[in-house]
Formats: C-alpha cells, structure tokens, sequence
C-alpha cells in the first residue's frame, strides 16, 4: 500500500457510492475512477477536494446538498401531454426523449409517468434536488504521468450508455 499522500500533481483512483437520504445506494462505482489531483476535474459534492491529505485505503464520508450535488428540482423542465400525442416508441416509462429547444439545444428528457391517459417526461437529473451522502474509498495514490491529466477525469473516454441509477 503507498504511503502517499493526495494533494496536486498526484493520480488519484477511487471507488464510491451515492446514497439518497434515506440511505438507499442510488449509484455506485466499484471500478476505479482516476483523476490528477489539482487538474481540472470536479468530481460530484466536492468529493475530490474532500479527499486532499489522504492515502491509499483511506475512506470519506461526503454530505452533498442538492446545490452541490445535482442542482434543485426545475419545474420548468417537466411536461405532460395526452398519451396519443406522443409518438409510439415513447409510450412507456424511462423513454429518452430528446428537445430541442428555440436556441437549438438538445437535453434529455425521460418518460417518469404514465397514468390516466397522460404521459410526463422529465430533464432534470433523476438525483436533483435530493440530499446525498458519499462515500469514498480511495485505491490508489501515486505520482502522476506527464499528460495524464488531459485523460483522466472528465476527460477519459466515457463508456457507451447511461450511468448506473437505480
């Protein structure tokens, strides 16, 4: 086990698990996530800045507000229409649909209702406006590679399909 400790210019790798507030696991992350420390990677709640001074094996215990997390609720961004408005192949629940809006951008929608021959599709993150708690277990600390930073983090290759939300 390396006895570094995490502050800039380390690789970072770490595993987590997102809980709701009633302490359901809602995401979890065995595989590692790796990021270089100080780059400019945000990891969701502050869970990278929450790790700074830590080992390898060390454990965090994050408390994300929605502000930190996945932003408030929106209203704006949740629509409901009579059920044979909508196109056959959304009619049922976790559709993605995707809007457009008058400046041309494109978001994610998602059909959370079907009831009383109306359907509602959401765009916010199913995780907004919820309380989280995080909890991080970190893998790996070690110096980091010249030009890692430009692959890691938010700037690894993403892996094809959604994230996993339960």
């Amino acid at each position: 086990m390396s006895d570094e400790t995490i502050r800039p210019g380390k690789y970072v790798a770490l595993t987590y698990t997102i809980c709701d507030d009633a302490g359901n696991v809602v995401e979890q992350h065995d595989t590692p996530v790796g990021f270089v420390y100080g780059s400019d990677t945000e990891l969701v709640g502050g869970m990278d800045r929450a790790v700074a001074g830590k080992r390898q094996g060390d454990q965090v215990e994050v408390e994300v507000s929605p502000e930190q997390g996945f932003g408030e609720r929106d209203p704006n961004l949740t629509f409901t229409d009579r059920v044979e408005n909508v196109p056959p192949q959304f009619r049922q629940l976790g559709a993605e649909v995707q809007m457009q809006n008058d400046k041309g951008e494109t978001r994610s929608f998602f059909v959370t209702r079907i009831e009383d021959g109306e359907l509602t599709v959401d765009g916010n993150h199913p995780l907004a406006g919820k309380c989280l708690t995080v909890r991080v277990t970190i893998a790996e600390v070690r110096d980091a590679q010249p030009g890692e930073e430009k692959v890691s983090g938010i700037h690894a290759v993403q892996m094809p399909g959604p994230s996993s939300i339960n």
